[in-house]
């Protein structure tokens, strides 16, 4: 039997890897018994698990047409696996050391220009106006979200006591567990206290009365959900031209590039986006050239 139940485990106390982390490897992994269930024609077992195996398993994903950064997850899934599975007594070598995926599309991130995120917002101030108390949370969720570059796991996690609207600061935890503090704008304040006082009061209202620490509170009256966030924001996007994902992580790339095409610092940068790598932060400075050359490009009469 191929215990992933206990490498699950770990990952979630060992690591302090994010919940949705946890899931793509325990899917992942999942498919590989899966797959070794059919190549070996019965219940697989940890020595079934060799390198050809998961090359092949490796293989089979690649003539299916899944993305190179899915592949590239699929092999980081297995070779943690094999590695615990040594490290832990279960196998005597690690045969997953040598596993290598298609490296992932080195992509620009999708930037929203300033007058496409004021159209953005305006829109949901003109919604705001209405005394729909979600769309006064909807206002504040993506005023937060530009304002302060945070991921949208961030975002959903953070309680009331987080949220600091005298200092203009959140409290949020990022990957690996890791608590930072993060500023944000005063737009972005007024957009908070207003759904603190007058919405989210009613949302919580509408739950099952046990109340909840949740900042952001959904419409049944619990802590909003990462997909609530990623409709709102995809639905918003959709109505701009542009290309590239159109979720959460756009407004942080947004952020991001916005910071620095203003002049702040990388690592100031690097700090309020909770980057463990300074070179995770540099993408930032690629897409402002980019944006420099199309500029450049569209707009100068000897390009």
């Amino acid at each position: 039997m191929i215990d992933v139940d206990s490498f699950v485990e770990h990952l979630r106390h060992g690591r302090g890897l994010s919940e949705h982390t946890i899931r793509s490897y325990r899917s992942d992994l999942a498919d590989l018994v899966d797959f070794a269930r059919v190549r070996t024609g019965r219940e697989p077992v940890l020595g079934d698990l060799d390198l050809d195996l998961l090359r092949e398993w490796l293989y089979r994903a690649t003539r299916s047409g899944l993305a190179r950064a899915t592949l590239a997850r699929r092999s980081a899934s297995a070779r943690a696996f094999t590695r615990w599975s040594e490290e832990t007594g279960r196998t005597p070598t690690d045969v997953g050391v040598r596993l290598r995926a298609p490296k992932a599309e080195s992509r620009l991130p999708r930037v929203l220009t300033e007058p496409q995120i004021e159209t953005l917002l305006h829109s949901l101030e003109v919604r705001a106006e209405t005394d729909d108390p979600g769309a006064r949370r909807d206002l504040a969720v993506v005023e937060l979200l530009y304002g302060s570059g945070l991921r949208v796991s961030e975002l959903v996690g953070a309680d009331v006591t987080d949220v600091d609207l005298g200092r203009l600061t959140v409290r949020v935890t990022g990957k690996g567990a890791k608590q930072r503090v993060v500023p944000f704008g005063v737009p972005a304040a007024e957009a908070l206290g207003r759904y603190l006082d007058r919405s989210r009061p009613t949302l919580v209202a509408a739950g099952d009365g046990s109340g909840t620490t949740a900042f952001f509170v959904g419409g049944g009256g619990d802590r909003l959900g990462t997909r609530a966030v990623h409709r709102l924001v995809a639905r918003l996007l959709g109505d701009l031209p542009g290309t590239g994902p159109a979720g959460p992580h756009a407004l942080r790339h947004t952020a991001a590039t916005h910071l620095l095409d203003g002049g702040a610092d990388l690592r100031a940068v690097q700090e309020m986006l909770g980057h463990a790598s300074l070179g995770t932060t540099q993408i930032y400075t690629h897409v402002s050239t980019e944006r420099l050359r199309e500029s450049y490009r569209t707009a100068h009469p000897r390009a």
